[in-house]
């Protein structure tokens, strides 16, 4: 059991993680969850609808219970959020081949802010003109250059682990309690 000084040390330290303060924060990170449209439940279109209902029949077999069709449904929605996960990720390692950098050129609002980064840039080892243009420094080789675009987009691809095990865990789960739910019910012979 925590002590009562441990008790108000963890209530001083949560009054400091309140998250954003400033307006411009807070506007900043009203779009973290929709950067990639992940966070947002999948709605499927009729063409989806189809496809997820016949990968749920094979699923289920050739003569489901009304149980084991809605689970087998579950796990194929789960498959077709794993896809659009994988998708995300190999658009985004595209994106990082193509133009060099996961991050938009830096556009500044103020003469304050083109000087900072003109210093920054000035006391950094990598020069002025791969820094503006990040697909400078890509290596000429499609191998090399694929690696380093998955060098470079990797922090980005860690942040998407998250939704991709998600979508693992659903499908798993579906197909384990469509397994148990074959072996509970009683046999027809």
């Amino acid at each position: 059991m925590a002590s009562q000084s441990q008790i108000a040390a963890n209530r001083r330290n949560s009054r400091k993680s309140t998250g954003p303060r400033s307006r411009a924060g807070k506007k900043r990170s009203s779009g973290n969850a929709l950067r990639h449209g992940l966070s947002i439940s999948f709605h499927a279109g009729a063409v989806q609808t189809k496809a997820i209902e016949k990968l749920a029949q094979q699923m289920a077999g050739p003569r489901p219970d009304r149980i084991a069709l809605e689970l087998a449904r579950a796990a194929a929605s789960a498959v077709f959020d794993l896809a659009r996960v994988r998708q995300v990720k190999t658009q985004l390692i595209k994106a990082v081949s193509a133009l060099g950098s996961v991050d938009p050129s830096p556009t500044f609002t103020s003469r304050r802010g083109d000087l900072r980064y003109l210093k920054l840039a000035l006391k950094s080892s990598v020069s002025p003109a791969a820094r503006s243009d990040p697909s400078a420094t890509m290596p000429s080789e499609e191998v090399a250059g694929d690696t380093e675009a998955v060098r470079r987009a990797l922090p980005e691809l860690e942040k998407l682990d998250r939704y991709e095990a998600r979508a693992i865990n659903r499908r798993d789960r579906a197909i384990r309690a469509m397994i148990s739910s074959w072996s509970d019910a009683p046999s027809a012979t």
